[in-house]
């Protein structure tokens, strides 16, 4: 038996009046998704501990079984993992992103998806002008970087960019121990970037400079048990983020890196699909995340958000499921968003979510639909977010 573990970021919204008073979900072509609901059964499951906020470095610590209220110490080390970026436990590191500014407000938090080549560039700029023998910067993928602070405190509270759009940087500086250094380092950040060739470039072909860096995600290297000490199987992950694939190396999971996977709307959701086809004939268990619908969540964009739904469906879903059909292997799935990204709000929602959990060799008859209608239908609800996992490898 083979177990999946299929997240589709931040898909879950709320009713929209453009859509009728319908969602995303409700109105996207899924026939994948649908036939996998209707032979198997759909629940709800709150994936954010009470008290947390809901990011997906909380939901999906959880949902991979992990309790976050035991293990979660913050983001930047578990993205700096991805990366296999040297931490000690007495370091501070901190998610860095390359953000859009016009000297006072922030414009956009991942300076218009900035390609990875151009980002390596203005970091590797950054780091030649600000490092020292304790604080060094290190690229990662597109707008999404790392800040490491040997021997730094984490005691420090730093905003998501994202939240701050249209609002006055000056207003939402770090702030506690240490904050006037990272603040000192955000503002020469500006200087340094603002006239830089490659926003130049970026500015004369109508994109946005990536022009500030902005820490956030303060955090310490966690002491966490591997997925085949906990579980006794196995695994690796496919994923396109950071967040994700660091998350998936600290608990001992194999990383697949997929030729265009870009953590947006453009990745290469066919080649996920394949690589996930790939792991399953090698693991026993394979964890795919797609992050496009919660991208398309915080642009607010209906109809990316619908597209992306519909591109996760055929092209990842359906590459394994006819996939896993050809090996002739038997398959329990779980299937969800990790928690909602409403295009109303363009951040993410502590709520319950649909969740869709199927056995290959125990099909049912369901009629719940697999959208957020099936979160006041259902009478199978998980409260406890590590059960999922629970269920999954029943």
């Amino acid at each position: 038996m083979k177990h999946l573990l299929i997240i589709f970021d931040g898909m879950a919204d709320e009713p929209l009046a453009e859509l009728d008073g319908k969602t995303p979900m409700r109105v996207a072509r899924k026939a994948f998704m649908d036939d996998l609901a209707a032979k198997g059964k759909v629940g709800a499951a709150l994936t954010t501990p009470e008290g947390m906020y809901p990011g997906s470095d909380v939901t999906n610590m959880g949902i991979l079984g992990y309790d976050p209220r035991e293990y979660y110490t913050g983001r930047g080390a578990i993205e700096a993992a991805s990366l296999e970026i040297p931490m000690e436990t007495t370091d501070a590191v901190f998610r860095t992103n390359l953000v859009s500014t016009d000297g006072e407000k922030m414009i956009d938090s991942s300076a218009g998806h900035i390609t990875t080549e151009e980002a390596r560039e203005l970091i590797q700029t950054v780091n030649d002008k600000l490092s020292t023998n304790v604080i060094r910067f290190y690229p990662g993928v597109s707008y999404r970087h790392i800040m490491v602070w040997r021997g730094g405190s984490p005691e420090v509270r730093c905003m998501a960019p994202y939240k701050i759009h249209g609002e006055p940087v000056a207003d939402h500086l770090p702030e506690g121990d240490g904050d006037q250094k990272l603040r000192q380092m955000i503002m020469d950040s500006y200087e340094i970037l603002d006239n830089h060739p490659i926003n130049r470039r970026r500015r004369d072909e109508g994109h946005l400079a990536a022009n500030m860096i902005w820490f956030w995600g303060e955090s310490r290297l966690p002491d966490i048990p591997s997925f085949s000490r906990l579980f006794g199987l196995n695994g690796a992950v496919v994923a396109a983020v950071d967040l994700i694939k660091g998350l998936g190396r600290m608990v001992g999971l194999k990383t697949y890196d997929v030729p265009g996977a870009t953590g947006y709307i453009d990745t290469n959701y066919l080649g996920k699909g394949q690589c996930a086809v790939d792991a399953l004939g090698k693991y026993d268990f394979v964890w795919v995340h797609v992050e496009a619908p919660d991208e398309a969540g915080h642009e607010k964009s209906i109809d990316k958000k619908i597209e992306a739904i519909q591109q996760c469906d055929e092209k990842v879903l359906g590459t394994i499921l006819n996939g896993a059909s050809k090996m002739g292997e038997d398959v329990r799935i779980l299937l969800m968003p990790d928690h909602p990204t409403p295009i109303a709000t363009g951040s993410h929602k502590a709520a319950k979510v649909p969740f869709i959990l199927f056995d290959s060799t125990k099909q049912e008859r369901n009629n719940l639909p697999f959208d957020e209608r099936a979160v006041e239908e259902t009478g199978l609800v998980v409260n406890e977010v590590t059960d999922l996992m629970k269920m999954l490898l029943d």
